[in-house]
């Protein structure tokens, strides 16, 4: 097989959440240990960062692998889900992994997976594992896909573990409140292996505290460290943030590549993070600190972010999609200058919906759209819905008619803001 069949075998052949929801959601990680014994633990092989939260993971991820990056590691990182690629799920010092090692990977094993019937998420952490270990990396930042307890991800032996935060999302399959949810990101919790903890929550502060006493884990919360009062633009389109503990500034003109401004909570999270990593005798400098916070984007190849995709009118695309992402994305809108602005919007079905429409700014036009994917929601239905909320445009087949729809409707100065889903965004970057 080529690569294109093999990736097409991929995906027919298991299950995958992205496109058959509930369908692929494996409830224990009986698969994930029997592919794991039957590559020989090539997660054992190299030192780990596990990442998870509801929100921020992916920003974390990416951040402190191109820290560590710049610090002269060979890095892995494991992300998920793809937007454009499937390569972009696995890379080393931000380079994709090879199509010819996806084709031999299959056609080595998929006898094992014809056996098994793992989930596609199953199989691609055990590639991602054996990937790492076959190309000798020194550390893998490694981001949970869904929850935690039962993540394939949630068989490695991490020097730190990280939670961003805790929001609504996947409740189906996690909890219908965040003391439930966060119970599962704390099964990412190991026996004195360190935890860091991205937002202080009061719901959940004595979850991940009684989880850590139980393992006999250190505990950090990153908000209670540090802080930044502020972030504002250079001339060269990055973040400026001046990072505080108790009241002094620990991080001057601290440069970010990546502009949204919820950023500022994964910052602290990862300065958090990389304390603890050099208290554990990883050679990180304040120098390669600035670096890699200054070229996330270049280093790993983050995409969808509070991307400006263009200018005149100004095109922005972000991939958050629940709740706690989308009001931050909401205030981010707010605080953008426009004359008029555009929405193209997309959701999946098994989402909130109503309590994320009720939210969206109602001073706009909606060119609502359904992504290229079985779980998207239909564009007339979620125009219906969203009607119902005061929110008016028009629906169309596709994320590119709607976009086009937008481009030609918006004046030099407005605003064309492009979300609601991961997918909408792939098809648009």
């Amino acid at each position: 097989m080529n690569y294109q069949e093999t990736l097409n075998w991929l995906f027919n052949q298991l299950p995958m959440y992205q496109r058959d929801g509930k369908a692929a959601y494996k409830d224990d990680l009986n698969n994930t240990l029997e592919l794991d014994n039957y590559f020989n633990h090539p997660h054992k092989k190299f030192k780990s960062i596990h990442v998870a939260g509801t929100n921020g993971k992916g920003s974390v991820s990416h951040m402190l692998a191109s820290v560590l990056q710049e610090s002269g590691y060979k890095v892995g990182l494991y992300t998920s889900p793809h937007l454009k690629d499937f390569k972009e799920r696995i890379k080393i010092n931000g380079q994709m992994i090879s199509e010819d090692f996806v084709v031999q990977f299959v056609n080595d094993h998929h006898k094992i997976f014809e056996e098994i019937k793992p989930s596609f998420f199953e199989m691609t952490v055990s590639m991602a594992f054996d990937y790492f270990a076959t190309e000798n990396i020194d550390v893998a930042v490694v981001e949970v896909g869904m929850g935690g307890r039962l993540d394939s991800t949630n068989i490695i032996q991490p020097d730190i573990s990280i939670i961003t935060n805790i929001g609504l999302d996947h409740t189906a399959f996690l909890g219908n409140s965040l003391s439930e949810i966060a119970k599962e990101k704390a099964g990412i919790i190991k026996k004195c292996i360190p935890i860091v903890i991205g937002e202080t929550h009061s719901e959940t502060e004595s979850i991940f505290r009684n989880f850590a006493k139980e393992k006999t884990s250190e505990i950090y919360f990153a908000d209670e460290y540090f802080s930044s009062d502020y972030g504002m633009l250079s001339t060269d389109n990055k973040q400026v943030l001046n990072i505080k503990q108790n009241d002094k500034i620990i991080y001057q003109d601290l440069k970010l590549d990546l502009l949204g401004i919820y950023q500022k909570k994964n910052l602290l999270t990862v300065l958090r993070s990389v304390d603890l990593l050099i208290e554990n005798e990883y050679k990180i400098s304040n120098a390669t600190i600035y670096k890699g916070l200054e070229n996330v984007s270049k280093n790993t190849g983050l995409q969808g972010r509070w991307q400006i995709l263009s200018y005149n009118p100004t095109i922005v695309c972000d991939t958050a999609h629940n709740l706690d992402g989308i009001t931050m994305v909401v205030n981010q809108i707010q605080q953008t200058p426009y004359k008029n602005l555009h929405v193209v919007f997309g959701m999946v079905d098994d989402k909130n919906i109503d309590s994320i429409l009720n939210i969206l700014p109602g001073n706009a036009t909606y060119y609502f759209a359904k992504a290229n994917i079985p779980r998207a929601l239909d564009q007339k239905i979620l125009k219906k819905k969203a009607n119902n909320f005061g929110l008016l445009g028009n629906e169309y087949k596709n994320v590119e008619e709607a976009l086009k729809n937008a481009q030609k409707n918006a004046d030099v100065n407005d605003l064309i803001f492009i979300g609601g889903s991961t997918f909408v965004v792939a098809e648009v970057v």
